[in-house]
């Protein structure tokens, strides 16, 4: 029998949400002395008031999985389109693999995982439909009137196109956010003094991408598993899953392997991580500043996921297949970016505002890049169709 709520001991009734100075001491007492605590954040553009219960970091990471713009990440293509099956990863899915990825090693690492999730949630919010093949089109058609790149669009959906808010337009995220983005637009930030939460992030994308693209191509056919057993990475993981069991089904060892490829890279990565922290003696923000890449992996795995990327390249990437679904992309996007320069005024006062401060070639990219596979093709159908609903 149910005992009844006034027999409950006081005590034992559940607390209160933790304050916001409770969560930054709780920051403090685990963060390494080389991760970035919310405490020291730089602030946003915006001025705001504090969430009592929230971190700033928190808060970033929130801002990004309610816009828009992450929600269309869904409907994107990572690798493979739509019409290729249902299975395979889309942008949003990779995303979320990467926050995976990338919050396992922040926890190994003690590094901020809010700011870790927030980072990775954003990283690819500004990729077009057919992703890179919508990116080289897009690129194409501004020609010398401008320049497109999906790294720098997400940070234009976040500081200007994304209308969440009547304070402030885009969703005002933090500075370490925002310079955790301009450092995938400008590499070099990447290679020294970035914080190692946006290394880590880094890092988690490559390994994600590597291995659950080889994943996506066997599970449709473009590779076989003994085209991949020639690949030093590939055939170490095979052999480590043999060791452990006997696995009749192709299907079940795939995956088996592809676990297996994210540990051994996963792992490779912390070590070699862990070592570089101890021979630079690294014990503050201002160590990490000052040094060049520290997340990295050993010079064995690194040759060989370099050698993983090369084949998929070459047996994945330029498959005929693909390069018929690219050209096709391509021509869509090159039609609808014409039709539409003639009349950028019927796209909305957002773009139009942008056509006037960077040009109609610039913002007509911009609402392209903005739609989702689907919303182009019917776009394409449709000339006079204005698929993208006010922002």
């Amino acid at each position: 029998m149910t005992r009844p709520c006034r027999d409950i001991p006081a005590e034992a009734t559940a607390p209160g949400p933790p304050t916001l100075q409770e969560l930054l001491q709780r920051e403090a007492q685990w963060l390494a002395p080389y991760a970035m605590p919310a405490r020291k954040s730089r602030g946003r553009r915006y001025a705001e008031p504090e969430h009592p219960y929230r971190t700033p970091y928190q808060r970033d990471r929130d801002r990004i999985t309610h816009s828009a713009a992450y929600r269309r990440l869904s409907y994107k293509t990572q690798v493979f389109t739509g019409e290729m099956g249902q299975l395979h990863r889309t942008r949003l899915t990779h995303t979320l693999e990467v926050a995976s990825i990338a919050r396992t090693l922040g926890r190994a690492l003690r590094l901020n995982e809010d700011l870790i999730e927030a980072l990775a949630l954003v990283h690819d919010l500004g990729h077009p439909p057919f992703g890179h093949a919508g990116e080289q089109a897009l690129q194409q058609c501004l020609g010398e009137q401008g320049s497109f790149s999906h790294n720098q669009h997400a940070l234009t959906l976040v500081e200007h196109l994304e209308h969440r808010y009547a304070e402030f337009p885009g969703l005002n995220l933090t500075w370490e956010v925002l310079q955790g983005q301009q450092a995938k637009v400008q590499p070099e930030q990447l290679a020294r003094g970035a914080l190692l939460e946006v290394q880590v992030v880094d890092a988690a994308d490559n390994i994600a991408y590597d291995t659950h693209d080889a994943d996506d191509a066997l599970t449709l056919g473009l590779l076989g598993l003994e085209d991949l057993t020639q690949l030093d990475l590939w055939h170490h993981a095979q052999a480590a899953v043999r060791r452990r069991w006997t696995i009749p089904d192709k299907r079940l060892f795939q995956r088996a392997v592809v676990r297996q490829l994210i540990d051994t890279l996963v792992g490779d990565l912390l070590r070699t991580t862990w070592q570089n922290l101890r021979r630079h003696e690294v014990r503050s923000l201002e160590d990490v500043a000052r040094l060049k890449r520290l997340v990295c992996h050993s010079d064995e795995v690194a040759q060989q996921q370099q050698a993983l990327e090369r084949f998929l390249f070459q047996r994945v990437y330029r498959h005929p297949l693909l390069l018929r679904m690219r050209s096709r992309a391509c021509e869509m996007i090159r039609h609808c970016y014409e039709q539409l320069l003639a009349r950028v005024e019927e796209l909305g006062e957002v773009f139009c505002r942008r056509a006037q401060q960077h040009g109609p070639a610039q913002a007509v990219a911009e609402y392209l890049a903005c739609l989702t596979d689907e919303e182009l093709l019917q776009l394409a159908q449709n000339p006079r169709s204005n698929p993208l609903p006010p922002r």
